[in-house]
């Protein structure tokens, strides 16, 4: 993991520790750099560069950052303005870009942002480029057989410009719409947009396709994106559902790479009862490549059960839908994702899509003429208890002999009948302790007994 870029992006709080400068320093060296390729092909046509952003305050700060950085360094900064992370993916890819820039810290609070970088292909930047980027912010910068102190600034007719480019979201939206293969007419269907990228997107989608669709959380004034509301907050959605008499419910995260549902009895559908239900339902069609889903090691235990008993196998992978994506396509599988709501079907996406997701649980809904709970029928969740810590150091806190002493305890106690899995946050200085067993009371105790220890040892930092 790099020192500024993180598994998903450079994120921080606003101007703290991620500040506009750097945001002109990046856009300085993107643009300066995908010139550079081009030269090195011939191609003396300025580099083209999307960008979108989210609906947190912050995010225009970054947004001209950005695009001044690109601009002065002599290439062309589209941009897409307030949409979905996917939506970037999906036009920098199809539109030929030479990357994208997504500005969002997803499911964090307002205050809060980040800069995710996708390559030419719509997916997460290669950590070769990051690692340039970052030297270039610290001042070491060496590519193409020198050392640069400074870049230099594109002069005269040279001098990048910004473009408005809203016509790719529309165009993406198009597209999700394509992906309809049947009416939604009389079904309910609830949208909590998280009063993030999803407000001005996800409603007319479900519209196009006949949906009677009830909307909350879909009024950002930049202070409110994820604020006891969408995936990270989805008890407002399950009320909603019950009291409206919804056929189902769908609650997206602050960039809508995420989404998990509500059926109509008020339940939570999480990532890996999608993964379930989708998988189940692409099997008995013959689409699941490999016959194989693609997991994360936060999966549940019951997930892996009800897929022996279907015949699935399934892989598991690091957490971070990087990581899902790149085991995806390095094995040529369909289906994959996290638990958190991360699910990405390779046929369609080069990343997790909170909007795509919805439309998929739906197909299956309306395939099978069933409520929407009853699609999950045959996975039972185990009770898992995950607690998070702050701490003052990731690495040293998970290498202490007292510690890992606690891990191994449980370890041993739960046997196979349950797990535990101890991991630092890839974004934050948080490690996560997770416990599975057949009783929530057994869960408690072991994942209480590690955050114990750690906060014994002194290494908890306060909120």
């Amino acid at each position: 993991m790099g020192k500024y870029f993180g598994t998903d992006g450079f994120r921080g709080e606003a101007n703290i520790n991620l500040t506009a400068d750097h945001a002109y320093k990046i856009g300085r060296f993107l643009g300066w750099y995908y010139n550079e390729l081009r030269r090195e092909k011939k191609d003396y046509e300025p580099a083209q560069i999307v960008i979108g952003k989210d609906t947190r305050r912050s995010s225009y700060m970054f947004e001209y950052a950005l695009a001044a950085g690109i601009t002065a360094s002599g290439s062309c900064a589209c941009l897409l303005h307030v949409t979905t992370t996917p939506s970037v993916a999906y036009v920098t890819k199809t539109d030929e870009f030479d990357c994208g820039i997504m500005i969002s810290a997803s499911h964090n609070p307002y205050y809060d942002n980040g800069i995710k970088l996708l390559n030419g292909k719509g997916v997460k930047m290669e950590d070769e480029t990051i690692e340039l980027i970052e030297n270039y912010l610290d001042g070491k910068l060496e590519v193409f057989g020198r050392k640069w102190d400074t870049l230099p600034f594109a002069q005269k007719e040279r001098i990048g410009r910004t473009v408005d480019y809203v016509s790719g979201r529309n165009r993406y939206i198009g597209y999700l719409i394509s992906l309809g293969v049947y009416s939604f007419k009389g079904k309910k269907v609830g949208l909590d947009c998280a009063n993030g990228s999803t407000w001005n997107v996800a409603k007319s989608v479900f519209e196009a396709l006949g949906a009677q669709t009830y909307v909350i959380n879909a009024e950002p004034n930049g202070l409110n994106i994820n604020a006891n509301a969408g995936s990270t907050h989805i008890e407002g959605l399950q009320r909603f559902v019950v009291e409206n008499g919804l056929d189902i419910g769908f609650a997206y995260d602050g960039d809508a790479d995420r989404c998990l549902c509500v059926d109509e009895k008020g339940n939570v559908l999480t990532g890996d009862h999608i993964l379930y239900i989708c998988g189940k339902y692409m099997k008995e069609r013959d689409m699941l490549t490999n016959n194989t889903v693609v997991t994360t090691v936060m999966s549940n235990f019951g997930l892996y059960k009800a897929f022996d008993e279907l015949g699935i196998e399934y892989a598991k992978t690091a957490v971070g839908d990087k990581y899902v994506y790149d085991y995806m396509v390095k094995n040529g599988n369909a289906l994959g994702g996290e638990q958190s709501g991360h699910i990405i079907f390779s046929k369609y996406a080069t990343t997790g899509d909170g909007i795509l997701t919805s439309l998929k649980v739906m197909e299956v809904m309306m395939k099978k003429k069933v409520p929407a709970s009853k699609l999950y029928e045959g996975f039972r969740m185990y009770p898992q208890i995950l607690k998070n810590i702050k701490v003052s150091d990731k690495q040293q806190a998970q290498n202490d002999e007292d510690v890992k002493k606690s891990v191994k305890e449980a370890e041993d106690a739960l046997g196979t009948s349950g797990r535990i899995l101890v991991r630092e946050s890839g974004t934050e200085p948080v490690i996560r302790v997770m416990v599975e067993a057949e009783d929530e009371n057994i869960c408690l105790k072991y994942v209480d007994n590690v955050i114990d220890t750690i906060i014994r040892k002194g290494y908890n930092t306060p909120d």
